[in-house]
């Protein structure tokens, strides 16, 4: 069986979480340094038609979308399962990846982290105007995801599990922006449960 092989950027949160699964599974693995702030280059393109990252291949087999990596490399490697048994801890963890690709990504990185991190590296300042109109969504996706983890120690149950995985890399941008503090103030359990994933080997290894 022939290493995988993983094209992104390290910075990105997909990319990351992608690399999470795959240091969690303890995959050996090969990480393509993909830029695409100037303009997503045409070979990836070619690997991701929606010149998104990342992008994965493994003996001849192309993938993308993180969903679909995640649980290839959670099916096909050896190591600690990253999906639950049981099918209510399942479907809580489909239910929360979905929460973060349909409502949390977008309001969090893609609004409050570009303004708050992203601009400023590129030389601009921030948008004012857009940073307050995301933090009422940041503030309902943490209150929703920290209702659904309840008293459990991760997402989806008392392990580790994809759900986890996909949404650390977004919490550890979103926790250094101004706007974090009193966020989380109002949804501690996202505190505690980050103080445990972030305690983990994969997170340490892929920190950027």
């Amino acid at each position: 069986m022939t290493k995988p092989v993983l094209y992104g950027p390290a910075y990105s949160t997909y990319t990351r979480s992608a690399r999470l699964v795959l240091e969690e599974k303890g995959v050996d693995y090969d990480l393509v340094e993909v830029e695409f702030m100037g303009g997503m280059p045409a070979e990836q393109v070619e690997r991701q038609p929606f010149a998104k990252v990342p992008a994965f291949e493994h003996d001849g087999f192309p993938l993308y979308e993180f969903s679909a990596i995640g649980r290839y490399v959670d099916e096909v490697f050896d190591g600690p399962p990253l999906q639950p048994d049981n099918p209510q801890q399942r479907a809580r963890m489909n239910q929360i990846i979905s929460i973060v690709d349909s409502y949390t990504y977008p309001c969090t990185i893609g609004q409050l982290v570009w303004q708050r991190v992203v601009m400023p590296m590129l030389g601009n300042q921030a948008d004012e105007a857009v940073v307050t109109a995301s933090l009422p969504q940041v503030n309902k996706c943490m209150n929703v995801i920290a209702g659904l983890r309840g008293d459990n120690t991760y997402l989806a149950g008392a392990n580790v599990s994809l759900a986890d995985l996909h949404l650390a890399p977004i919490y550890d941008y979103f926790q250094g922006t101004p706007e974090s503090g009193a966020i989380l103030d109002q949804n501690p359990g996202m505190r505690e449960w980050w103080n445990v994933v972030s305690a983990r080997d994969s997170i340490k290894k892929t920190a950027t």
